[in-house]
C-alpha cells in the first residue's frame, strides 16, 4: 500500500485548504481511510476518517464543522477539505489507512496500518 499525502501549505488565518491522498496497491473497499496530524512537540492526534465502503465518517471535536473528509472511489483519492483555519491547525497532516475498524478504533494512531509521507499545513495569525 502506498499513501501520496499533498496539498498542504501556508496560509493565513480563516482561509482554506485542500489535503489529497493518492493511495494505490490494493482494493481499499474494506478499509478506513485517515487524516492525522502531528506538531512540533505535541503528539500525534486524530483528525478525521472515512470508510471506503459506506462512506461513513468521523472527525476530532476541535475540526468538526470546519473540516470535511471525502474519497473518490474511482480515482482511489482521499480528501481532506479544511476551512475557517487556524493557526492551532498548524502542523504535519498524515493520510493513514487501515482495514476494517471497529469505531472504538477510529480515533488512535496505533490503529492505522499504512502511513503516508506526510504535508505541511502552515496557519499564519
Amino acid at each position: 500500500v502506498q499513501l501520496q499525502a499533498s496539498g498542504g501549505g501556508l496560509v493565513q488565518a480563516g482561509g482554506s485548504l485542500r489535503l489529497s491522498c493518492a493511495a494505490s496497491g490494493r482494493t481499499f473497499s474494506d478499509y478506513v481511510m485517515g487524516w492525522f496530524r502531528q506538531a512540533p512537540g505535541k503528539e500525534r492526534e486524530f483528525v478525521a476518517a472515512i470508510r471506503w465502503n459506506a462512506g461513513s465518517t468521523y472527525y476530532a471535536d476541535s475540526v468538526k464543522g470546519r473540516f470535511t473528509i471525502s474519497r473518490d472511489n474511482a480515482k482511489n483519492m482521499v480528501y481532506l477539505q479544511m476551512s475557517s483555519l487556524k493557526p492551532e491547525d498548524t502542523a504535519v497532516y498524515y493520510c493513514t489507512a487501515a482495514l476494517r475498524l471497529i469505531v472504538s478504533m477510529i480515533r488512535l494512531p496505533s490503529s492505522y496500518h499504512y502511513w503516508g509521507q506526510g504535508t505541511q499545513v502552515t496557519v499564519s495569525s
